[in-house]
């Protein structure tokens, strides 16, 4: 028990960091951007929005491919991995143009979600330049996920740290100019990350090709012909998880539109909760690649007694961690929000909303364990309609009108209080639901 539950812990660590690394790219944009200008500030708010549903969503369907390797990794044929990945990087090509086509023609989204004129040009060239970046991220994702199932994150994740040293200077380089290139304001930060993105690449290759770790997969040899039948299992399971994805990411945005109508201080207020929120959320979902990894190795080796002890362990974990967030983020609230404010009115909101907060991340936690233990048995769908309908229907919905029209007995809240009140009951609501659902089908694969 002590050696599977600390296989889980070490495997969700090295990711965690990685994670936290990858997290640091966007905190490193915000504050050169603000340094170089309001408007650029502004313009990457709107840029990163559009950008990050894309390419989360489109991250979402390679990483459900996680259990596919796992099993084949677990269940000792490891011959087969190489075919399969390179099989996957098809539906990485499709990604790829959808999530190009929608980058360099963003003019639709940009116009529907009514941002200023005057603010688009910028934006525009921003995501035109990441449009370039997005193919060797998810690309690099594809690497990721390898390294996650066969049980080796720790090359994603020096890979990870090393980027983040680059991407620092270049970003400040870029911006502001200097040693003869002019300064590219807002542009400049697309152009590091398009740099940082391909020189991450370029090292996950060399590793591919040159680590004797890899060699028994067979990765490097000459790719076949598309096989459909597998490219649409792998479809069924990818797309599924990317909408699944998209559905969090856009109810969150969302979220933040509905919010900014309350005013200043609720907006920074908010923004202080989900920033906090961001942070706590990586351990949960580095425990959820880690726990899934460990019981598709042990479906694959047709030992679904231990796959479920592992999933037993993985939830402990997720538990505890999730639990000791919460309780921070309860017990200091007044402290927390007073490291990014010093205005009492932003303070006392923010306080309030670290209450709600702290239920949304247990019940955050819970479910984001679930949905990735879930994708071993190859449950996708279900999960998407649950996420739906109570992300969509009772979080967001349910959020609105107990803000601003009333909901049964409770009068209108005007208040952002409001909406991680109903997000955090809709969590709730789908990691009990989760939770069932796995259980259940824990309880057929077991027959």
């Amino acid at each position: 028990m002590r050696s599977e539950r600390a296989l889980i812990a070490r495997h969700a660590g090295t990711v965690l960091v990685g994670q936290l690394a990858v997290m640091a790219f966007g905190v490193t944009d915000t504050i050169i951007a603000g340094r170089y200008s309001e408007h650029a500030l502004a313009a990457l708010s709107v840029g990163a929005a559009v950008f990050v549903s894309v390419y989360v969503s489109l991250m979402g369907v390679l990483q459900a491919l996680l259990p596919v390797w796992a099993e084949l990794h677990g269940g000792g044929r490891g011959s087969e991995v190489g075919r399969s990945v390179r099989q996957s990087l098809y539906l990485a090509v499709i990604a790829i143009v959808v999530g190009m086509t929608i980058l360099l023609l963003p003019g639709s989204v940009l116009q529907w979600t009514q941002v200023p004129a005057e603010m688009r040009g910028e934006v525009e060239a921003y995501l035109a330049v990441l449009a370039f970046a997005l193919a060797p991220a998810l690309l690099f994702r594809l690497f990721s996920t390898l390294n996650q199932s066969l049980g080796r994150p720790q090359l994603v994740t020096w890979l990870q740290l090393g980027s983040l040293l680059v991407k620092l200077p270049l970003s400040i380089w870029f911006t502001f100019g200097g040693a003869g290139l002019p300064a590219m304001g807002l542009v400049g930060c697309g152009w590091a990350t398009l740099c940082v993105n391909w020189t991450m690449l370029g090292c996950a290759i060399w590793l591919l090709r040159n680590q004797p770790f890899y060699a028994d997969y067979g990765l490097w040899k000459r790719i076949e012909a598309p096989d459909w039948q597998q490219i649409r299992k792998f479809a069924r399971l990818g797309v599924p998880g990317g909408l699944a994805v998209l559905v969090e990411v856009t109810s969150f945005t969302l979220m933040a539109l509905f919010i900014a109508r309350l005013g200043t201080a609720a907006a920074a207020s908010h923004q202080i909760a989900s920033n906090l929120l961001a942070v706590a959320y990586m351990t949960p979902l580095s425990l959820g690649i880690a726990t899934s990894a460990r019981v598709s190795f042990w479906l694959g080796a047709g030992d679904a007694a231990k796959a479920r002890h592992a999933c037993r362990l993985g939830f402990e974990l997720t538990a505890l961690c999730a639990l000791f967030y919460a309780a921070a983020m309860a017990l200091l609230r007044d402290q927390l929000a007073n490291v990014y404010s010093d205005n009492p009115a932003v303070i006392a909101m923010a306080g309030a909303l670290l209450l709600a907060v702290a239920a949304y991340h247990v019940a955050d936690a819970v479910q984001t364990f679930c949905v990735f233990v879930l994708r071993c048995y190859r449950v996708t769908l279900a999960p998407l309609v649950i996420y739906c309908t109570m992300l969509w229907g009772v979080g967001l919905g349910g959020s609105y009108l107990l803000a601003y029209r009333g909901l049964g007995p409770w009068a209108a809240m005007q208040s952002p209080l409001a909406f991680w009140i109903m997000s955090a009951a809709a969590l709730a609501l789908t990691a009990l639901l989760f939770g069932v659902l796995l259980r259940w089908t824990m309880g057929q694969r077991a027959r």
